[in-house]
């Protein structure tokens, strides 16, 4: 199964689903970024025709308590009243995009995959879509209320208890800066450094210069460097919870599954009791909260 499309791509299921030979494609705007979460200004401003903006700090994540995370998972119940809001219907085709080198896209992507729904991400965002030249609309799209129904699996996602010892019997990566990992820098969290045992990978490696995902041969080899591979044991973990889906997604793309600790490093650096590594390597200098 296809968890990316090409602008390219994207036209033409649009033009299959006109023709009455491929599943209704239903196009979803989420613009977002940590230092500016708002992005529907930019929504109304210009996005792909028909495409509804997605709240991702709203619909993608729910209100908790600091040792909650930064970006709780939505709660089932909410997350499919807010797909039908976004006019989804079963057997549609959902592709998400941003301008934000797929980050927030790659989260809408996870949730949805993950409770039965067929979810891509435009590859490059708006900006693969505007580059062929492909029309670009302003204003609002209110669709009309769907009826989808969300099958969970609950098997993607790991609790704080799930990922403590992961690192000794798989592979856990922390997809945040080389910075944030060592400790050397600290964002949004009172504490810095990583889970003790995780192995750094920035989640932007899996980027070309122009915003797209790699290969999947060039992912792999991203992946092997760091002793991820077909049948590895892998898990991701990122500050706030929204980039670690993307690297799940580079992942899907290499033909590797992948579990996400949503809570990530907002939610460990909140939890006393917990171990943290600081350094440039896996096992580093270890504290506790």
């Amino acid at each position: 199964m296809s968890h990316l499309v090409s602008a390219v791509q994207l036209q033409q299921l649009q033009i299959d689903a006109e023709h009455g030979v491929g599943a209704p494609v239903r196009l979803l705007d989420v613009r977002w970024r940590l230092d500016r979460p708002q992005g529907r200004p930019e929504y109304v401003r210009a996005h792909l025709p028909g495409a509804v903006y997605v709240d991702l700090e709203h619909e993608l994540s729910r209100r908790g308590q600091p040792q909650d995370g930064q970006h709780p998972l939505p709660a089932l119940e909410d997350l499919q009243h807010a797909a039908r809001s976004w006019g989804i219907d079963d057997g549609d085709i959902v592709v998400a995009y941003d301008d934000n080198s797929s980050v927030p896209a790659a989260r809408l992507w996870w949730l949805l995959s993950g409770n039965g729904i067929d979810a891509r991400v435009l590859d490059g965002g708006i900006r693969a879509w505007a580059g062929e030249g492909l029309s670009i609309e302003q204003g609002d799209v209110l669709p009309a209320f769907g009826r989808v129904t969300l099958v969970p699996d609950n098997q993607a996602a790991l609790t704080i208890d799930d990922v403590e010892d992961f690192a000794r019997r798989g592979v856990l990566l922390d997809v945040r800066t080389p910075e944030q990992y060592s400790g050397a820098r600290t964002v949004g969290a009172p504490v810095g450094g990583h889970i003790p045992g995780a192995v750094n990978l920035p989640a932007l490696a899996t980027l070309d210069g122009a915003g797209h995902f790699r290969s999947p041969v060039a992912m792999r080899r991203i992946f092997a460097a760091v002793g991820v591979h077909a049948q590895s044991d892998v898990a991701v973990y990122c500050g706030s919870g929204v980039a670690a889906m993307h690297m799940a997604l580079a992942l899907a793309h290499a033909g590797i599954r992948a579990r996400v600790y949503p809570g990530s490093w907002s939610q460990w650096s909140n939890t006393r009791g917990r171990s943290v590594a600081e350094g440039i390597l896996p096992a580093g200098r270890v504290s506790t909260i």
